[in-house]
């Protein structure tokens, strides 16, 4: 628990009753404030009228509690005023997690290489949904723990299981070190082992907020542990099994899953120039099934159209990208990706292979200390597609429990849509670029992130029977302006019906805001337009034209906004 600023209430907000007249017109509105003013001693100002009908009065910037006390129980007193409440100040609530390891993770939060998660937070945390790491089991760990759900091992050959068995409900690590090089194969050399497989569960639901380790990224879902990969990896008849049952579907011999996944992580993959189809068909009933598969790219450093499940239909998959924003020099790319995520890199690729030279620009996550089998529990940094790909497992998850009527395709598509561009290099193909959780998360939820804001609060006077104009110089945008480009206007004037208000886009090309209306004699234009200037080159000098067109009453443009 954090307890929030305590701020001085600098502003009143005061509702008259719907027959009095400072329910209507701002001058009369001004006139109460002043008369108030003069009854309490304090330097109250009529400042707007809000949306709802009520009137902002300012009590300025030095009011004590008892001043705002008092002032309130003055418009208390009016028979004319309906309410007067303060108004008070709210906070955002995606305070920084106490994990202690959390300054470690800047693929969450940093603004460069990072996925923008802690805003997402706000809104949803993963709650309800349950995440299948289909991959070497669980190592048992303290910060994954109590988001553990049973799974299964669907490992069938029990010398690659190193459990005594086949298949069995027991999802346990239980190591996929190699002896001796060649062990697995031509090329393969000897190895500890990886606990890959906790690695990925942290990242997605490490608990957090539990000061200690690290944050997960949807870390009030639950992580079921599907285990495939042992020693020497794992069969495409046993990964695939392994779908279908994490999808709620059925494998014969295997007990039906109690808490089928909404969201499937493989983090693996081989070589193979089409998807088999014992993994195509897994992916399509998990998937009308209603469970998102994300899988990840592969770290050859070449196109995805040569491995496999990453070259599979209807699954989503992941390429990573390091702490600059760039893709990584290891992973895959091409035409099937279909976005990025941060993977890290422990190393430069001019670095030695094999070596840990950049520890800091991996993903740190919880993993066990023992070579062979399972000993304690520890933390390490990892760099791979294998890390990126449970970042968009994490998002997919924040999304479903968001709003958990998204279809796959839905997950998929707005994942996919609120990408950023990535700000390094990308040679190849990255997909649509960077997730992005918090834009993610906003639309599938109705809302949007404020943009950047450009203002101009010079004042300009508005003359009777002039056109006055204010400019904004927009700079650092690439590409054109939004299609729902936000204007905000605030303009003092005594008779708003004698303004016509433009914007003027940097072409020169004018576009109506307001018009004017003899039959308008309210108080000052205080509004946001929305414009689509699609068509518009974003950087350049707009500018907000004013026309007074009658005589008799003056004013000024106070100040106006663009968001981008």
């Amino acid at each position: 628990m954090r307890a929030l600023p305590s701020a001085p209430v600098e502003k009143v907000i005061v509702t008259y009753k719907a027959q009095a007249a400072e329910a209507g017109s701002n001058a009369a509105a001004k006139t109460d404030t002043a008369e108030k003013a003069a009854k309490t001693g304090e330097k109250l100002s009529f400042e707007r009228r809000l949306s709802g009908g009520g009137a902002l009065v300012d009590l300025g910037d030095s009011a004590s509690p008892q001043d705002v006390n008092e002032v309130m129980a003055a418009f208390r007193a009016d028979p004319s005023v309906a309410t007067v409440e303060p108004d008070v100040r709210a906070y955002a609530m995606a305070v920084t997690p106490n994990d202690t390891d959390y300054a470690k993770q800047w693929d969450l939060f940093e603004a460069t290489g990072g996925m923008n998660v802690p805003t997402a937070w706000d809104k949803t945390t993963g709650s309800g949904v349950t995440v299948a790491v289909i991959d070497t089991g669980y190592a048992a760990h303290s910060d994954l723990a109590s988001n553990v759900v049973a799974g299964y091992d669907f490992i069938s050959t029990a010398a690659d299981a190193r459990d005594g068995n086949g298949r069995d409900a027991d999802s346990k690590d239980e190591g996929d070190w190699n002896a001796t090089a060649g062990e697995c194969g031509t090329g393969s050399t000897a190895s500890s082992s990886s606990w890959h497989g906790t690695h990925v569960a942290g990242t997605i639901a490490a608990v957090t907020n539990n000061t200690k380790g690290i944050a997960g990224i949807a870390y009030n879902a639950k992580i079921q542990p599907v285990r495939v990969l042992g020693k020497c990896g794992g069969s495409s008849s046993d990964i695939a099994d392994a779908i279908t049952w994490a999808s709620g579907g059925t494998v014969p011999g295997v007990p039906a899953n109690p808490t089928p996944a909404k969201v499937i992580n493989l983090s693996l993959g081989g070589a193979s120039a089409s998807c088999p189809s014992v993994y195509q068909t897994a992916i399509n009933g998990a998937v009308q099934r209603g469970t998102t598969v994300v899988v990840a790219a592969g770290n050859s450093n070449a196109n995805t159209s040569g491995f496999t499940p990453a070259n599979c239909s209807n699954v989503i998959t992941v390429a990573s990208t390091n702490r600059a924003g760039s893709r990584s020099y290891y992973s895959n790319f091409g035409a099937n990706v279909d976005v990025s995520a941060p993977g890290g890199e422990t190393r430069n690729a001019t670095d030695t292979p094999g070596t840990v030279t950049t520890p800091e620009n991996a993903i740190y996550s919880t993993l066990n200390s023992g070579t062979t089998v399972q000993s304690t529990e520890n933390y390490k940094p990892y760099q791979g597609t294998s890390m990126a790909a449970p970042h968009i497992a994490g998002l997919a998850a924040l999304l479903k429990s968001a709003k958990s009527t998204l279809t796959p395709a839905d997950i998929e598509t707005a994942i996919k849509n609120n990408a950023r561009p990535l700000p390094g290099t990308c040679t190849g193909g990255c997909g649509t670029g960077i997730a992005d959780a918090a834009k993610t998360v906003d639309a599938v939820t109705g809302t949007t992130q404020p943009g950047t804001v450009f203002t101009n609060s010079t004042d300009v006077t508005i003359a009777d029977n002039a056109t006055v104009s204010s400019s904004i110089a927009v700079t650092g945008r690439t590409g054109n302006a939004p299609a729902a480009l936000k204007v905000g206007v605030d303009i003092k004037h005594t008779w708003r019906g004698d303004l016509v208000v433009d914007l003027v886009a940097p072409d020169g090309t004018v576009r109506n805001l307001k018009a004017s209306s003899s039959s308008d004699s309210a108080d000052n234009v205080l509004a946001t337009y929305t414009v689509d200037a699609s068509s518009e080159v974003a950087n350049g000098t707009w500018k907000l034209q004013v026309r007074d067109v009658a005589t008799g009453d003056t004013g000024y443009i106070d100040s106006w906004s663009l968001t981008f």
